[in-house]
């Protein structure tokens, strides 16, 4: 488990929380520092004895293999992994020099001891210094907040109203030094993933030079430095987006710290003085302190920031009333009086601020609270992913694939916004979105018509991989296994709804076209994965955790391109057995189906005579003529509801090659012994109906036929996956697809539905009922 991050609406806070994840990160840093100093010492002696070489090599190595890294997050990316085992790894190489015995240095203190010393220097040293401008503020803050709220109300107006603007400033300062602090700290554990490591790397590769005995070392080492400085250039590239991303957040949080306030689990929270008896007189201790609407729960922890540390116990009571205690009654500013019912007596408390105890009233007297919660900064609402939404994409992808295609930088070099914004406004006006065949005029850069891509994409209500699935796509890209993230990738893109993932499918055709150009455009799969990946799959919520796992989606953008083949033109598999099936049934509704050439054969193996399955089969022929003349009308008019004309020529329809029956079976009688009961087919995520007969009480929806000879009723289903017939018995669909007259089919594992007046096969867990 790596570090937490330090959000910066914390430091509006400054909660107990907040400074213990700070203090977290200040022993990295000095861990960090004091690494670096052994190992600067350790180079030095490296250097200059040559007759003490072997201990010099064997202690500096055992240094690296002893450090290990601990990056932000919960999970790290290949390229973070591959550099956190580097300084193993260059331990193994200076064990194995040593046994070679090669004892040729040269330039080590130019390549190595400088740049470590400057990172020390530069970055450790600047982040010391923020620590101790922000501790002196700290204190200095906290003692004239106790001093300014210690006056007596009974002073001038002009006095009180000149110290509250005192306090307002400082407050305002140290809210500031508090947020340049946390920034430097953030930056500095960046930074030494990649600019503490290249020295290491580069003063290894200056010992590959001069020690001819090292040749095949050298070699076998090749394949891993690759590794390495494609991954340190890849982290380098993902801190320089990341950089910019928390900057930009901290300047946002700087003019106006309100509107980006996290969202809080509890109705109100921060810090409050509560007035304590004691044998002396009273006296007022600081607690932070939380209040939960719901439960009317008020937990005070006395809590003191110059101390660092808690005064007591944690107190929890129930709240029973709330007033505004008057400036007349009581010596001090801002309080309030609070009764609870599992404690005598009345607290009182002294807020910070008339603005803060305003606030606390609210909370405390049962109104809502305010929430700010995070908003997308695009302009929502004005793009939509309808038929000018994929004209647009489509005109903007021919005109960058036929005029643009090897430009170099492609879709990272931006365009002139002025221009990018006509254009948009030109290709999203109703009269020209809908001629089809034109197209962009050369006029217009390439630049101009890969940034309105971009932009479109952005202006959707929501990413185009959905904020429900953003988080589930991010932990798909940090597992371990390459295979295992690609088929959770791939199933997650099927559960995306129809349009989304064609416009998908559609853009990820297009980048991996570019990324087979990256020779002439530069612009590989990785880098791709930077332009994209904000842009598809942003988060909903703006902080710097979320800001942190840009680089998984980028991962998983990479994944896309890759992969675009198998994952948009098949189905994620789930081979069944046929007992599996049979289980199946009784799970929910979540469970996911077997792909179309996976459908079981059977469900049932009881063994009969000629004789009782020519019995049977008569049987079954004269229920069926029954059955069928008196719902034949029924059957024909529910067929007649709008859906989509499907046949194998469609050239959005998923290709499956199953083996199934070559015509269609008859529909059997409920109650034959070919046909299972109606509730082993009915679908989990919608319950079976009790009656049939009841006109007010049953739960079955008027659109539902309803055999005249039978209770099995006939309802409708929609369709989950694509599946195209290869039989004539079978139906054509694509997901979204809605059948009617849908019941039990004499082959097990199918289903019986009408589309668009033709009765036909369809499988029963490519469904659910409606």
């Amino acid at each position: 488990m790596g570090l937490p991050a330090l959000e910066f609406s914390d430091c509006c806070l400054d909660s107990p929380h907040f400074r213990e994840t700070l203090k977290s990160h200040e022993a990295e840093l000095d861990k960090t520092n004091k690494f670096i100093k052994e190992l600067i010492k350790d180079g030095k002696s490296l250097i200059g004895a040559l007759k003490n070489l072997s201990l010099a090599k064997r202690k500096f190595a055992d240094s690296l293999n002893e450090f290990k890294f601990q990056c932000i997050g919960d999970a790290e990316t290949d390229d973070e992994m591959c550099i956190a085992r580097s300084l193993q790894e260059f331990a193994t190489v200076l064990r194995n020099l040593e046994d070679e015995r090669i004892r040729m240095i040269e330039n080590a203190s130019e390549v190595l001891i400088t740049p470590l010393e400057k990172f020390r220097k530069e970055q450790i040293g600047a982040a010391k210094e923020a620590k101790k401008k922000y501790d002196k503020e700290t204190e200095k803050y906290c003692g004239i907040l106790e001093k300014h709220l210690n006056l007596s109300s009974k002073k001038k107006e002009s006095q009180l109203q000149e110290a509250d603007s005192q306090v307002d400033l400082v407050r305002q300062h140290f809210y500031e030094v508090s947020l340049e602090y946390v920034f430097k700290v953030q930056e500095v554990q960046e930074r030494k993933m990649f600019e503490f490591v290249e020295p290491l790397l580069a003063f290894l590769q200056g010992l590959f030079t001069f020690y001819h005995h090292g040749y095949e070392l050298a070699k076998d080492f090749s394949d891993f430095k690759t590794e390495l400085t494609i991954s340190i250039q890849n982290t380098r590239n993902r801190f320089e987006g990341t950089r910019s991303e928390v900057e930009s957040l901290m300047k946002k949080m700087k003019e106006n710290p309100l509107e980006h306030k996290t969202i809080s689990p509890y109705t109100m929270e921060g810090y409050l003085y509560v007035q304590e008896k004691r044998h002396f007189g009273t006296s007022w201790v600081k607690h932070y302190c939380t209040y939960q609407r719901d439960s009317k729960q008020i937990t005070m922890v006395p809590f003191d920031q110059k101390s660092g540390g808690k005064g007591g116990e944690d107190e929890s009571v129930t709240l029973k009333s709330c007033t505004r205690r008057k400036t007349d009654s009581i010596e001090k500013r801002f309080c309030f009086d609070v009764e609870a019912v599992d404690r005598p007596g009345v607290i009182t408390m002294q807020a910070l601020s008339e603005e803060d105890r305003r606030l606390w009233m609210e909370a405390m007297d049962g109104r809502e609270p305010v929430y700010n919660s995070n908003k997308d900064s695009q302009s929502e609402g004005t793009a939509q992913l309808d038929s000018i939404g994929f004209s647009i994409i489509k005109k903007c992808i021919h005109a960058v694939e036929t005029r643009g295609i090897n430009e170099q930088g492609l879709y990272r070099i931006v365009g002139v916004n002025s221009r990018v914004q006509k254009l948009l406004s030109v290709l999203m006006d109703p009269k020209t979105a809908s001629e089809t065949e034109t197209d962009i005029c050369a006029e217009w850069e390439i630049k101009t018509i890969t940034s309105a891509l971009k932009t479109y994409l952005r202006m959707l209500p929501g990413p185009l991989m959905m904020y429900q699935f953003q988080r589930s796509f991010i932990k798909a890209a940090k597992l371990e296994n390459q295979e295992s993230r690609v088929s959770e990738i791939h199933s997650l893109v099927h559960r995306l709804p129809e349009k989304n993932r064609q416009m998908l499918q559609l853009l990820m055709n297009h980048l991996a076209n570019v990324a087979n150009n990256h020779k002439q455009n530069l612009m590989t799969v990785a880098n791709l994965g930077v332009v994209f990946g904000p842009t598809l799959l942003r988060p909903q919520e703006e902080t710097v955790a979320a800001i942190m796992d840009i680089k998984f989606q980028n991962i998983v953008i990479e994944i896309l391109i890759e992969n675009h083949e198998k994952i948009f033109n098949t189905v994620p598999d789930m081979p069944l057995t046929n007992a599996q099936l049979h289980l199946s049934r009784k799970k929910s509704s979540d469970s996911k189906p077997p792909s179309c050439s996976e459908r079981p054969l059977t469900l049932f193996h009881a063994m009969q005579s000629a004789e009782k399955q020519e019995q049977r089969n008569s049987i079954i022929n004269s229920s069926l003529e029954s059955v069928v003349s008196s719902n034949a009308n029924s059957i024909l008019n529910s067929s007649s509801s709008l859906q989509p004309n499907m046949n194998s020529s469609d050239p959005d329809l998923d290709v499956l090659k199953p083996a199934r029956p070559k015509s269609l079976p008859p529909n059997p009688s409920p109650t034959s012994p070919l046909s299972p009961s109606w509730p082993m087919f009915s679908a989990p995520s919608s319950p079976m109906p009790t009656s049939s007969t009841s006109s007010d009480s049953s739960p079955i929806r008027p659109e539902e036929a309803v055999h005249e000879d039978s209770s099995t009723p006939f309802r409708k289903a929609k369709a989950l996956y694509a599946c195209k017939a290869e039989h004539d018995s079978e139906l054509s669909f694509t997901a979204g697809t809605v059948f009617d007259n849908v019941h039990p089919s004499q082959e097990p594992g199918w289903l019986e539905g009408t589309l668009n007046g033709k009765t036909g096969l369809i499988p029963e867990n490519y469904v659910e009922f409606l």
